[in-house]
């Protein structure tokens, strides 16, 4: 039997701002099962018969805005592209974005307006760990489909039955740790361990994955809180350890700052970032802006870090899942250039696309769930490891690999790792999923 959705009572509180990374209303359904007015019918809000309005929140203004403002451009130029092949079941993809500048207040403002006067059908993409927190409840509470969270926070995937319309996409940050971990203990299992860790969330989860294989290796734990560009003492105290292998768990402004300020201190370590914070050439960027130019920042900035990689980057131009989005950047995207951070709203749009065409042509908000909930498991795309989507789980990907920077490409050190939460094994994935190619017209067929 099917386990009903359901909503909950909002949890208490809201999460403190981050620097880089109320009311029952027109969202959810009425009385009378009559019309829910010009974004939709009272099954599906956001639905009409020839459109899908659907929103996200991103920071496309301060402090957080670079790198991460660029994701819905990316995601806006595959639903462009979807919409000028037909849409989905007809259907056009109405993509609302709206600016909430990485500051949980300002969320918690513009997906009131959304949901309540945009009527949107599903947030999609939300980016952040503090700012999603602030919203998931309301979220959940009015039935809102809240898909592919740009974050890796267990929160979104780990207790469908507290958050059942919420979805993660990317591997969360405990698997993500445990990788890490056990691969440190295989290959540098003399290192004194130092962990640099954003105080949230975040470093929680991926510090719980990482002491599964290395609490006897770890010397010191730093933690910075997001806002406060001063890392000195936390460098100086990894420093003061001995600390001579350092995984960072961060944003990329975050990883600049500890780049500078280890070059301060003459600190030379073995730094080991994690994806979210080792973009090479958004790093180079920040070095150069940071130091005023002292710092020749580049995309070789990073040479010689290790990170980790769980979709192909705009450094594999011959990947077919690059190609297709080359050509859809070509045919619908704005001014820049093809990034990382264009290729993951790309990547997350064409999840969303598979979802929607998985939920078929009677579209409705707990219909998608259930699709998802049915065949999330099976969809293809450019993950390298399967999503782990269920009724028991709404966390994303299962897994990545190892890789070292150089020349701000990611050479690999392992294989497909995947594993899940807890104590499950970390094992070479076996599905082919790393392997898979794009369809000749870059639409996904419905599962």
């Amino acid at each position: 039997m099917r386990r009903r959705l359901r909503r909950t009572a909002p949890l208490a509180g809201v999460l403190a701002g981050a620097l880089l990374l109320g009311a029952c209303g027109a969202g959810g359904r009425s009385d009378d099962g009559g019309d829910g007015g010009d974004g939709g019918s009272a099954d599906a809000p956001g639905v009409t018969e020839d459109t899908i309005t659907i929103g996200a929140h991103f920071p496309l203004t301060g402090v957080a805005a670079p790198g991460y403002s660029e994701i819905p451009t990316g995601a806006q130029a595959y639903f462009d592209y979807v919409n000028a092949n037909g849409g989905v079941h007809g259907r056009e993809i109405e993509y609302i974005v709206r600016d909430d500048a990485y500051n949980p207040t300002n969320t918690s403002s513009v997906t009131n307006e959304l949901v309540l006067e945009e009527e949107i059908f599903a947030m999609v993409g939300g980016l952040g760990t503090p700012t999603h927190s602030a919203v998931v409840d309301f979220l959940n509470d009015e039935g809102v489909p809240d898909f592919f969270v740009s974050s890796g926070s267990l929160m979104w995937g780990d207790d469908p039955e507290t958050y059942p319309y919420t979805f993660g996409w990317q591997p969360d940050y405990e698997i993500e740790g445990k990788i890490i971990g056990q691969y440190v203990a295989e290959n540098l299992p003399d290192a004194k361990v130092g962990l640099f860790l954003q105080d949230d969330d975040f470093g929680d989860d991926a510090e719980k994955g990482v002491r599964q294989f290395l609490d006897e290796q770890i010397v010191a734990s730093e933690r910075y809180t997001s806002g406060n560009t001063d890392v000195g003492p936390q460098i100086a105290g990894l420093q003061a350890a001995g600390a001579d292998l350092v995984l960072a768990f961060d944003t990329p402004s975050y990883t600049a700052l500890s780049q500078l300020v280890a070059l301060k201190l003459g600190y030379e370590p073995q730094w080991f970032y994690s994806n979210v914070g080792s973009d090479a050439e958004l790093v180079g960027s920040l070095l150069s802006r940071f130091s005023e130019g002292a710092v020749e920042g580049n995309a070789s900035s990073l040479d010689g870090v290790l990170s980790t990689e769980y979709i192909p980057g705009a450094d594999q131009p011959q990947d077919p899942w690059v190609q297709l989005w080359q050509k859809v950047w070509d045919e619908h995207g704005g001014e820049g250039k093809l990034t990382n951070y264009r290729i993951y709203g790309m990547s997350h749009a064409y999840a969303f696309v598979q979802a929607l065409m998985a939920a078929g042509e009677d579209l409705t908000r707990d219909g998608i769930v259930e699709a998802m909930e049915e065949v999330g498991s099976e969809l293809e795309g450019p993950q390298l490891a399967p999503f782990r989507y269920s009724e028991d789980s709404h966390l994303g990907i299962s897994g990545l690999r190892v890789v070292e920077i150089q020349d701000g490409a990611a050479e690999d050190l392992t294989p497909v790792l995947v594993t899940d939460i807890g104590d499950a094994e970390i094992t070479e994935d076996d599905s082919g999923q790393a392997d898979d190619a794009p369809p000749e017209s870059g639409i996904p067929e419905a599962p």
